[in-house]
């Protein structure tokens, strides 16, 4: 007998904001791709991502703790053929991102999901239940400064969602494309790992 599909993940449980969250602190360089024309950090309010708030409340930067968890979490959303064209590379840069201090985030990875309640179909369901969960995490009386998940296309590499919080100054630099001759390495090795075929 199939097991009947489990449906959407339930809002926060009445009782989150008396839980201990499973915090863990963080002091590390993190990555992530933008957009040539603007900065590499940018707290985010609209409804769009997955955790960020419902009504814009606060805003939410995402990063990955290595270049492969920020390539497959902006490229992995492609539909049809797995390839990656120069056009593609050339609307994104790579930057590696520094925060102003050490972070204190959610720890989803592992046994932290059970104790608040949830499980993996927080990172991997829908939107919109993803959202109230963000806006109760944000709002709980141990304040915490973001989210650590599992990349929903590779659950290996980890990714943080960061609420802005977090004051203070971020240190930014530059790798530029991926097509560039200094990251040409780094993108064979990319493509390699997840398949990836490459168009000129």
């Amino acid at each position: 007998m199939v097991p009947p599909e489990p449906g959407p993940l339930p809002s926060p449980p009445g009782d989150l904001g008396e839980r201990a969250l499973p915090l863990r602190t963080i002091e590390r360089s993190w990555f992530r791709f933008h957009a040539p024309g603007r900065a590499p950090v940018h707290f985010g309010r609209k409804a769009e991502n997955r955790f960020n708030a419902p009504g814009g409340e606060f805003g939410v930067l995402y990063l990955a703790a290595d270049p492969a968890g920020a390539f497959i979490e902006v490229f992995g959303r492609v539909s049809g053929p797995r390839v990656v064209t120069p056009g593609q590379l050339a609307r994104r840069n790579l930057a590696e991102v520094r925060p102003p201090r050490s972070l204190r985030l959610v720890n989803l990875i592992g046994a932290g999901l059970a104790r608040i309640g949830a499980d993996a179909r927080l990172f991997a369901g829908e939107h919109e239940v993803a959202r109230r969960w963000t806006a109760a995490l944000h709002w709980h009386p141990q304040a915490p400064d973001g989210i650590l998940y599992p990349a929903r296309h590779d659950p290996s590499r980890q990714a943080a969602a960061v609420f802005n919080r977090v004051k203070g100054k971020f240190r930014t630099r530059s790798l530029g494309r991926l097509d560039e001759q200094r990251n040409r390495a780094l993108l064979a090795e990319l493509l390699d790992r997840y398949g990836f075929g490459w168009i000129e």
